[in-house]
């Protein structure tokens, strides 16, 4: 029986990952928010609803390096016409075990629904916790087949500081024993520098497709 794409995220989180064949798996969506592709070392997995057959028809048709069709911008259009749904970019996508202990940053948590933080984290994780720090903000929610996704901001006042490695950190240790995940844009050299002196290391690069 194929493997689901959470025992694959599990499995990765562990440091277990798909066979460097130069191969792609389809996996079914988990749910019917996200879909889309996660690329692994010479390893792509596409999560969608839409017929395997037609992804690898259209990954076979680009005429380009199999490792690389799956983030190609053409087979990324494709993707989203053929699903109707939209995406921002392709991140890099990390993952960071559970710690023990108490965060050393002051945290406040957030409970207005109405909170400019809680409302963008809603349209993409469920069950979301926003905590509020001095300068900053850390959110962790359910997002890609229910792993525990954090998303953290730093004021710009503040920065330099090492409060992004801070509430990275403390995300670990308010994740109740799972590992937490995170989606960093590749540009953003100094969130990903957050994210890995807090702990966190690279898996892959994804791509989310969302309804609109």
């Amino acid at each position: 029986m194929a493997e689901s794409l959470r025992d694959i995220l599990d499995a990765a989180a562990r440091g277990v990952f798909p066979p460097a064949d130069g191969g792609t798996s389809v996996v079914p969506q988990h749910g019917g928010r996200d879909a889309g592709v996660i690329a692994f070392t010479a390893h792509s997995v596409v999560f969608t609803d839409e017929h395997e057959g037609w992804v690898r028809g259209t990954l076979a048709s680009l005429g380009c390096d199999p490792l690389a069709a799956t983030m190609n911008p053409r087979f990324l259009t494709a993707f989203a016409q053929r699903t109707g749904r939209t995406t921002d970019t392709i991140d890099v996508l990390l993952t960071g075990a559970p710690l023990a202990g108490r965060p050393e940053v002051a945290l406040t948590e957030v409970a207005d629904p109405g909170h400019p933080r809680v409302v963008a984290a809603r349209r993409r994780r469920d069950g979301v916790r926003v905590w509020a720090a001095d300068g900053g903000v850390l959110v962790l929610g359910r997002g890609v087949a229910g792993r525990l996704e954090v998303a953290v901001e730093v004021a710009e006042g503040v920065r330099h500081r090492g409060l992004g490695r801070l509430l990275v950190t403390a995300a670990r240790q308010l994740a109740g024993g799972e590992p937490v995940w995170a989606q960093v844009s590749a540009g953003n050299a100094r969130s990903l520098r957050a994210f890995q002196a807090a702990g966190c290391r690279p898996v892959g690069s994804e791509a989310l497709f969302l309804r609109p």
